[in-house]
């Protein structure tokens, strides 16, 4: 099992959906059992010793977390909103604070919360935690984010770090931290956090990062006398939108993972935050086709929405794949390359370029797949003005 794209739930609740909807369609569907078993699958994966958090920037609707609640050991905020978010959706789940910039009162509110931990991206940030925590007369739970270089490492398209970065201290700076942490009881070292890039998709590269993360830290616990802690080595699995099956192989990586634990894992403990590859197979994009017109010798298909709704395709920069739902009207159009766009004014609201069409007539629906991570959330949603989408989220069985 790995990432699966099936139509079989959206298809049967498109009548019902249709019946809510103020017009032509325009909706995201997240089909919640599909999420449930997708997120149990992940965490079967995963030996005993490690522990799973959910990136809530990648989708916080209150379904989705409710749904994964079960299956992961807490969520991750990369602001003091999702902080709070997060806390009022799920009371009782452990939360992690990460990002760079943190505001002082943001701090103030991590420090507040009953079961947060911080990461630390600055020595100057740490220095500011732990004149806050300790005004709060907390003892506040913080791990180190690291830049380090980790020598054979492939990159992806997107590098966050072993190279010049916002995030993360340099190795240099270790010593100055180590020393402030001494001196500070407001502030108790849990482990060091490492995340270098996003969007990997290959398991063995994934599993030489964690390596040697595991040996870096094993070193530091030496030359500090540091006794058990964990480490976390972030998110970053990729999903490949256009062949969904070459998506990051989830469970060679969890297979690859007790040999390194065995080898390089004594007294620590194994944390991982992915976000994209937990929710992105559970969300759809709907959109009706509202009209079909010709352009230059060029067909355009013009539905409801467009990328103020739905702008993993922009921010991915591909062609998003897409089902066509069939109406009942008779096709317009027969195996022809059509662009799908959107409602706005601007050449840029493109969602799949000049893709083969087999048939498509106004009325038919767009599917766009992969839909439930970084889509409506990193969307311009009030450009234009136009109203939102549906927020469909289709129940686990009971």
């Amino acid at each position: 099992m790995s990432l699966r794209i099936d139509t079989d739930a959206v298809m049967q609740a498109l009548p019902g959906i249709r019946d809510q909807s103020d017009g032509p369609l325009c909706a995201y569907v997240y089909d919640l059992a599909a999420l449930d078993a997708h997120a149990a699958w992940m965490r079967a994966q995963l030996p005993p010793a490690c522990e799973l958090f959910y990136a809530a920037k990648a989708n916080a609707e209150p379904p989705i977390l409710h749904t994964l609640a079960p299956h992961v050991d807490g969520f991750e905020a990369a602001s003091g909103g999702e902080l709070a978010w997060l806390h009022r959706q799920q009371p009782r789940a452990a939360l992690l604070f990460g990002g760079p910039g943190k505001l002082d009162n943001e701090l103030a509110q991590a420090a507040a919360l009953p079961d947060c931990t911080v990461h630390v991206e600055s020595l100057g940030e740490l220095e500011r935690l732990a004149a806050i925590a300790a005004q709060a007369g907390r003892c506040m739970p913080v791990f180190l984010r690291m830049n380090i270089a980790v020598p054979g490492a492939q990159s992806t398209r997107l590098m966050m770090g072993g190279q010049p970065s916002p995030f993360g201290l340099d190795p240099d700076d270790l010593d100055a931290a180590m020393q402030r942490l001494r001196a500070s009881p407001s502030l108790r070292l849990e482990g060091f956090h490492f995340h270098l890039m996003s969007h990997q998709r290959d398991a063995g590269a994934q599993l030489h990062l964690i390596a040697a993360y595991l040996r870096t830290v094993q070193q530091w616990r030496q030359a500090y006398a540091l006794g058990p802690l964990r480490v976390n080595a972030g998110g970053g699995f990729g999903v490949d939108y256009l062949a969904p099956e070459s998506s990051f192989d989830w469970a060679g990586f969890c297979a690859g993972l007790p040999a390194l634990l065995r080898d390089h894992g004594q007294a620590l403990r194994l944390r991982l935050e992915p976000g994209r590859y937990v929710s992105a197979s559970c969300g759809w994009y709907l959109m009706d086709v509202l009209d079909l017109k010709r352009s230059h010798g060029a067909w355009f298909a013009i539905a409801r929405g467009g990328t103020h709704h739905f702008r993993t395709p922009a921010a991915q920069g591909h062609d998003h794949p897409f089902r066509v739902l069939r109406g009942g009207r008779a096709p317009v159009l027969r195996d022809t390359p059509v662009t799908l766009v959107g409602q706005l004014c601007t050449p840029k609201d493109v969602l799949a370029r000049n893709q083969p069409i087999a048939a498509l007539a106004p009325g038919d629906c767009l599917a766009f797949p992969l839909a439930g991570a970084y889509a409506w959330n990193i969307s311009h949603q009030q450009f234009l003005m136009h109203p939102p989408p549906q927020m469909v989220f289709l129940p686990v069985a009971a």
